[in-house]
């Protein structure tokens, strides 16, 4: 097909359509020219030239702290971040062959929280506490509804009517936990709920940036594996393929990616629901096994909504969660009603 590029490296190799490609480089551009933005907006506005500058290492003190102190986290959060959340995202709707098949629509987010909030009541007070709190509440959420959907196999839509009971259940312990925890460990369990990007630096970047490193590294199989789960259970055992051991794994890699950022930035919703929609319509594809487009709709999402929330009222810091929410909650209800008139 002249339409189709084969790349290679080594033993793998990767089929990619030539709009794929055009797309994915407009994205690589509107994120830079994003982040870029990002850099000068502020209420010590920045040049492209005072940037220039700390690159050359010729900036003043206090431009080079403006920038790698207080922006340059910030930004890098949001596209690492945003990245992450979309190839969580990714995965579990290519799992449960549904749009909706989201890590926060199905609890799993909400069980990341969960762990959150007890580290917080245990007094943990450093991200990689939080960190491990976030994961292990994920993946023991992962792990319950995995089981509970369990019928001679997994089946996509009993994973996501199991996973939205679970995340209810959990949703209200952790207003429970909220409620009879001491004034102050409240407010830092709400806070983290609010889900911010203000707090993040570069010891929980450099943390997680290793965490979702070995994600990435996964990711070229997975998507693979992905492809031909896809294609039924029954063709993909044909094709070779493992079903129940890689559903599990597939299941774990996506809730890893997703607990990472819940530790780092509390829960942000909808990026991992919107990016690899976006991206599947973005890039032509059949699917919605397109990790490298829906990291890179996830990372522009992201840092569009943390410009958004820094800048879009003026006077006012929102968190950049409640932006995602605002936006994530009308294409939630658009992409329902479209669903519902296909019969799910």
């Amino acid at each position: 097909m002249s339409g189709v590029l084969v790349l290679r490296a080594g033993p793998l190799s990767l089929r990619v359509t030539r709009r794929a490609l055009l797309v994915c480089g407009l994205l690589w551009a509107v994120l830079v020219a994003l982040a870029l933005w990002a850099f000068t907006l502020g209420s010590y506005p920045l040049t492209l030239g005072d940037l220039a500058d700390v690159v050359t290492g010729s900036a003043g003190s206090g431009v080079r702290k403006i920038v790698l102190e207080w922006r340059a986290p910030r930004i890098v959060a949001a596209v690492l971040f945003g990245a992450a959340l979309a190839l969580g995202g990714a995965v579990f709707q290519s799992l449960t062959r549904n749009p909706l098949g989201s890590p926060d629509v199905i609890g799993f987010t909400t069980g990341s929280y969960t762990g959150v909030v007890l580290a917080l009541l245990a007094g943990a007070t450093s991200y990689s506490a939080l960190a491990a709190g976030a994961l292990a509440g994920g993946l023991l959420t992962a792990l319950a509804v995995y089981l509970l959907a369990f019928r001679r196999g997994v089946q996509g839509f009993r994973l996501i009517i199991v996973g939205i009971a679970v995340g209810a259940l959990l949703s209200s312990v952790n207003t429970w936990f909220s409620v009879k925890a001491d004034v102050d460990t409240a407010l830092r369990a709400a806070v983290w709920n609010a889900g911010s990007l203000a707090t993040v630096d570069w010891t929980a970047i450099g943390m997680a940036a290793v965490v979702l490193a070995l994600v990435a590294l996964a990711a070229p199989v997975a998507q693979r594996r992905m492809r031909r789960l896809e294609l039924g259970d029954d063709t993909a055992a044909m094709l070779g393929v493992p079903v129940e051991r890689t559903k599990l794994l597939l299941v774990l890699l996506g809730v890893t990616a997703t607990a990472v950022v819940t530790a780092a930035a509390g829960p942000i919703a909808f990026v991992a629901l919107a990016a690899p929609q976006i991206a599947r319509r973005l890039t032509g594809h059949g699917t919605s096994v397109d990790l490298a487009g829906s990291a890179l709709v996830g990372a522009v999402l992201l840092l569009g909504a943390d410009i958004a929330a820094q800048h879009a009222v003026p006077g006012v810091l929102l968190p950049t969660g409640a932006v995602t929410v605002c936006a994530g909650g009308a294409y939630l209800l658009v992409l329902l009603v479209r669903e519902s008139r296909r019969g799910f």
